[in-house]
């Protein structure tokens, strides 16, 4: 009988076992008694079943989710007896072949490696081994990490003319995927993309120039970068400074006028026409006809 006072099937005269399979439930402690007439004999056997290593989803998920610079830590728990060593090695690199790269063992408790980088994303093969055979198991890792490598574009160049449209897009790394926020100058001509990953400016004017920065964050952290924006408004400048040229040079012609007016002198009288044609202060003989017959106009120069 087992321990407890339970009988166990399947022991007959001589404790031979016929007509049954061992399995595992057959593991434990034993009492054999002998008895005659002569009296009783009685012995405790502690019967252990050995069988293959066995790897299943509760202690080796096929999942596995990684954090960057935390230790890397890939323990297997497998079943088995005698308890199996388990090993794991990534696949695809040659410098890991399989079985080479021990990060985990079934018999303690996952111990950690070194530090985990990006690198260590892929599959791993962890192969479970004792003296009645193996088990193999693929496990995949994913690494994540906070956001990185924050880059900013303006599309097409950051020196904007007036009156012109640009975009500003924003990219980063990070798993799982980041998402974005800015903050950008105020203006009611800015449009977001329905992922906010750029932003677009159309007819940009002097409320658009300023700096862009977008933040990048998911559950590991946040990064941001910026850029600055120029609106170009040097055509206004040039246009302003051809204006006030030309309000100079009117005011400038009429002053010239009115000093040509100031200094010019007409002089009203009669004169004999034919003396002022040979005089040195005749400038312009002008002709008028009326009712009354030719008239003459001298018009003549300050002496």
């Amino acid at each position: 009988t087992r321990d407890g006072g339970t009988r166990h099937g399947g022991i007959q005269h001589g404790g031979v076992a016929r007509g049954r399979v061992v399995t595992r439930a057959d593991g434990g402690r034993y009492v054999c008694r002998a008895t005659n007439r002569h009296g009783v004999a009685v012995r405790s056997v502690v019967v252990t079943v050995e069988y293959q290593p066995s790897l299943g989803e509760r202690g080796c998920p096929e999942r596995r989710r990684w954090l960057e610079g935390t230790p890397a830590e890939l323990g297997c728990a497998a079943t088995g007896n005698p308890p199996p060593r388990v090993t794991c090695a990534k696949l695809g690199d040659p410098r890991h072949p399989a079985n080479a790269t021990e990060l985990g063992d079934s018999q303690d408790p996952p111990r950690a490696t070194r530090n985990v980088t990006r690198a260590h994303a892929g599959t791993y093969r962890c192969r479970a081994t004792n003296a009645h055979g193996s088990a193999v198991r693929n496990v995949t890792v994913a690494v994540e990490y906070g956001p990185a490598g924050v880059t900013l574009r303006v599309l097409p160049s950051a020196n904007v003319t007036r009156g012109s449209g640009f975009t500003v897009d924003c990219g980063a790394e990070g798993v799982p995927a980041p998402t974005f926020a800015w903050a950008l100058p105020p203006a009611p001509n800015v449009r977001l993309a329905a992922d906010n990953r750029s932003v677009t400016v159309t007819g940009a004017t002097a409320a658009n120039r300023g700096v862009y920065t977008c933040t990048a964050s998911n559950r590991h952290g946040r990064r941001a970068g910026s850029v600055a924006v120029r609106v170009d408004e040097s055509w206004l400048v040039a246009l302003a400074a051809l204006g006030a040229l030309g309000a100079v040079t009117a005011l400038g012609l009429a002053v010239a006028g009115g000093y040509y007016l100031k200094t010019t002198a007409c002089k009203k009288g009669e004169y004999n026409v034919r003396d002022a044609e040979g005089s040195s202060e005749a400038a312009r003989l002008h002709r008028h006809r009326d009712a009354r017959g030719d008239a003459f106009g001298i018009q003549l120069t300050q002496p």
